[in-house]
């Protein structure tokens, strides 16, 4: 039997702000302190020690606090292991895979061990967490389901609490510029074919949509940080 994946990217998390218009502006947002996150998570005795709230998100932990969940996305920045400019070589393997339009177990296994490759040293890629979820609905395996689950929503939750992107002093806080097209998704918009880098910020325009946004602005200080050695709140 071959499985078809949907020609738009579907993101399987039932998140509550899915139902919100962006326009509204109604959640909660702060910006996160990339100073105070870096002194959080050094302490071993308190529950935002980094290499605790990681353990926990391997484990797909689901009782994470939000402050728990800003504290791993944007942390993960003071890792040896962050490289927002990096490409693992599983990724060319799992587009192999993807290039076709149906899979069959054999092919949908293979995403779920690639996508495991990748997420190793890339923890927080929404599109190949994405993939997997696919795949495990596809094969039927409901408990990695959930657990992947899990893990979206924390990335998500994290990257959503940091604004909503539809000016500078708003803009969604990103470690990864890939997370940027991974959020157009999860928003339900599509992207309108042009990005520009403007000071820090990257700006996606978006194709027309029933909201009226033209594009969405992308904090990516600590993917430029990576390249010049210096990142500021």
């Amino acid at each position: 039997m071959n499985f078809t994946f949907p020609a738009k990217l579907l993101f399987f998390s039932v998140l509550m702000f899915l139902c919100i218009p962006i326009q509204a502006q109604t959640w909660s947002f702060e910006k996160p302190s990339y100073k105070e996150i870096d002194k959080n998570i050094q302490k071993k005795d308190s529950n935002l020690f980094f290499d605790s709230l990681m353990s926990r998100y391997l484990r797909s932990d689901s009782t994470f606090t939000l402050k728990e969940k800003r504290h791993l996305y944007y942390g993960y920045v003071f890792e040896d292991e962050y490289a927002p400019y990096g490409r693992s070589i599983y990724k060319d393997s799992l587009q192999e895979i993807l290039k076709n339009n149906t899979y069959d177990f054999l092919a949908l296994n293979n995403m779920i061990r690639l996508g495991d490759s990748i997420l190793k040293y890339e923890p927080f890629d929404l599109m190949v967490i994405n993939y997997q979820l696919f795949a495990l609905e596809q094969i039927g395996d409901r408990r990695n389901f959930e657990k992947k689950i899990v893990q979206l929503d924390i990335v998500v939750d994290a990257l959503m609490s940091s604004g909503n992107g539809l000016s500078k002093e708003t803009a969604f806080y990103v470690i990864d510029t890939s997370h940027e097209y991974a959020l157009l998704g999860i928003l339900g918009f599509n992207f309108g074919g042009q990005q520009s880098l403007i000071e820090h910020y990257d700006y996606l325009t978006l194709a027309e949509n029933k909201e009226g946004v033209k594009g969405l602005y992308f904090d990516v200080s600590p993917c430029l940080e990576s390249l010049s050695g210096v990142l500021e709140d």
